[in-house]
């Protein structure tokens, strides 16, 4: 068997990755790991569990109520949609349905809309209309916060069942400002539909940990939705539609289920869930620039050496010092040369890679997911040895198989030659790119930091801000590269001729 895993152990400071990062791991053989089933207070299995869940007052579908489900291509929308589709016909309802798939096969965007009514001869229309929505059953927490979903919303009406997990969807590569953050996509559905309307769920997760499969997530929503009394739908017409589905019956049932329990008792599925997820060392409280700036040293210093940390710090220093001593009063640009800096200097070269995929996090990860015989296979495409497309010119990646993890430890050990004459994957084009880019950002900086004051303070900020638009790996980046440039010489003749603008205007 052969699943492909996510990739956790990069530092999430920075959005870079290039062509010898894989962009995904692939397992083969072995098995993912499931919940061990928890007992009961009287002892019983975790059947007892769902036996006590009780039943929630179904809403009326006397007039059509209307369900948007959103998500990404390949991850069960459309099947979730067929399942209410049956279940309206086994309680002997009128359904309609539209699945929008868009770019689906190209993780993009899928809603579905689905109509139910007492009587068929109600449906009129299949697309919800504006104000039409009932329920936003959010597979995706992108899409379901996109403009077109929300539009759907009758605030105090609609109710929101949202799996929290972020996963970007494909128009994050044309739009790589849209936001990502999950704080604020839930504060947007929350403002939209109301707090006693909108229910998170981490749903992949906590799938994940209790099925072992990200895939019953859907289904673990759809159970939380019908447990808040948002589906109007019979249990057994549900678990009939499942049945008749035929795929995973058992296992379908048991998310659904689950989905019950976490409406009900979120805390019990938390507790059962907690030993089979991830685990992630919490901040006690958000860190300030100092410790920021402090554990970026501390990763540099990991990353290549002290001298090279030091190097990181007396810029940042010169610009925390500057702001306080020519902008006094203003923030803002100190912590964007700590933050962007460090992102310039962190690039994931062949080193760092093989230092992340060596240092024991990894693997602890793909243990906790993964159980029996399996081997771990890596995708990625070395400048050095990968071959080009021959129509695009673009490096093309391979798959390699175990023994590239054995190489990861002894060329972790080598970062030492990074920059050096004897730094073999420094001579490619991308590294010798890479390492301008601090150099430059050095030399930009001190310029910027010379000519400070209160009144070119923001445009500095920006300026400081421009390796932000710096991502992607390869032709992607070189492209990013050549924009920022373009966008960075704008702002510093902006920045250089403070008084030519004040003559003219006057």
């Amino acid at each position: 068997r052969k699943r492909q895993i996510d990739q956790s152990n990069c530092n999430k400071d920075f959005s870079c990755v290039n062509g010898f990062c894989p962009s995904f791991v692939t397992i083969h053989g072995g098995s993912l790991r499931k919940a061990d089933k928890p007992r009961g207070a009287d002892g019983g299995q975790w059947d007892d569990l769902f036996a006590g869940l009780p039943m929630p007052a179904l809403p009326s579908a006397a007039e059509p109520y209307g369900v948007l489900i959103t998500g990404i291509g390949g991850t069960g929308v459309v099947t979730v949609s067929a399942l209410l589709g049956m279940a309206a016909h086994l309680d002997g309802k009128g359904v309609s349905a539209l699945d929008m798939a868009g770019l689906a096969q190209k993780n993009g965007a899928v809603t579905s809309h689905v109509r139910i009514a007492d009587a068929p001869e109600d449906l009129h229309a299949v697309r919800i209309a504006t104000g039409g929505s009932k329920l936003i059953l959010g597979c995706d927490i992108v899409v379901a916060a996109s403009e077109a979903v929300l539009s759907t919303v009758n605030e105090g009406v609609t109710g929101a069942v949202i799996n929290s997990h972020v996963v970007p969807t494909a128009q994050f590569l044309a739009d790589q400002d849209m936001e990502m953050a999950g704080e604020g996509l839930i504060g947007q559905l929350r403002d939209a539909v109301g707090d006693d309307f909108s229910h998170f769920f981490n749903a992949t997760r906590l799938a994940t940990a209790l099925m072992g499969d990200s895939i019953a997530a859907n289904l673990f929503l759809l159970g939380a939705a019908f447990q808040k009394g948002y589906l109007p739908l019979s249990l057994e017409a549900i678990e009939g539609a499942i049945e008749i589905n035929g795929v995973a019956v058992e296992a379908n049932k048991q998310s659904f289920a689950w989905g019950r329990l976490a409406a009900h008792d979120p805390d019990a599925v938390q507790r059962i869930a907690a030993p089979l997820m991830p685990q992630r060392e919490a901040e006690a409280e958000a860190p300030g620039l100092e410790q920021k700036i402090a554990r970026r040293v501390e990763f540099l210093t990991d990353y290549q050496d002290a001298a090279y940390a030091a190097r990181y710090r007396a810029l940042v220093d010169q610009a925390v010092t500057a702001e306080v001593e020519k902008a006094a009063g203003l923030e803002g640009l100190g912590e964007a040369v700590a933050l962007n800096f460090f992102r310039l200097m962190a690039y994931k070269d062949e080193y760092e890679v093989a230092r992340l995929y060596s240092d024991g996090r990894f693997m602890a990860q793909v243990e906790q997911q993964f159980e029996g015989e399996f081997e771990l296979h890596l995708h990625m495409a070395p400048p050095l040895i990968a071959k080009r497309d021959p129509v695009s010119g673009e490096l093309q990646k391979r798959e390699f198989g175990p023994w590239m993890l054995k190489l990861m430890p002894w060329l972790a050990r080598m970062r030492g030659l990074r920059g050096g004459t004897w730094d073999i994957f420094g001579r490619t084009e991308e590294r010798r790119l890479e390492r301008q880019l601090i150099a430059d950002y050095e030399s930009t900086m001190a310029e910027v930091l010379a000519a400070l004051n209160h009144d070119n303070h923001a445009m500095a900020t920006r300026i400081a801000e421009v390796p932000d638009r710096i991502r992607g790996f390869g032709h992607i980046k070189e492209r990013a590269i050549a924009k920022a440039k373009e966008t960075e010489a704008e702002m510093l003749e902006y920045y250089r001729a403070p008084a030519e603008r004040t003559s003219a205007a006057e």
